[in-house]
């Protein structure tokens, strides 16, 4: 339960301002999601989030992480992206998926649903059919 509360807080604070505690205990409420003060405050402690004025963020950006460099992987492994409705399917050079799909998830790109891959294809899935086509020209984009 731990894990998918620190995921959903993440969610909620790179899609949404949330400037107070009580704001985050809400909005997890909507979700379904139960959290006391006190379990709120140890969570935005161990996840590192800081309170800006433009209300929790993340301490550590998700660039200035040891993440793969998206733009990098894109250059190096991207051979194809095609759309499938609300899906993404992306072809890379043998054994280059795995990572383009971690750098994808880490991204923090809010059309991203999440991402599956193999050895050479990633199935990245995204709310709608608008998301996936935004989507696929940010994607696009990196590649010039």
């Amino acid at each position: 339960m731990k894990a998918f509360r620190h995921g959903q807080i993440l969610k909620l604070i790179r899609t949404k301002r949330i400037q107070t505690q009580d704001e985050l205990a809400q909005e997890l409420a909507v979700l379904e999601v139960d959290a006391t003060q006190v379990t709120l405050s140890r969570d935005i402690r161990e996840l590192g989030l800081v309170k800006t004025v433009e209300g929790y963020r993340e301490m550590n950006a998700v660039s200035e992480r040891a993440a793969p460099d998206l733009s990098m992987l894109i250059s190096e492994f991207l051979q194809d992206v095609r759309l499938a409705q609300n899906l993404i399917v992306i072809k890379t050079t043998p054994g280059g998926a795995n990572s383009m799909a971690v750098a994808l998830d880490q991204s923090g790109w809010p059309q991203i649903v999440g991402t599956v891959a193999g050895d050479d294809t990633i199935l990245v899935i995204t709310a709608d059919n608008k998301a996936a086509a935004e989507l696929r020209q940010k994607i696009i984009h990196l590649t010039r």
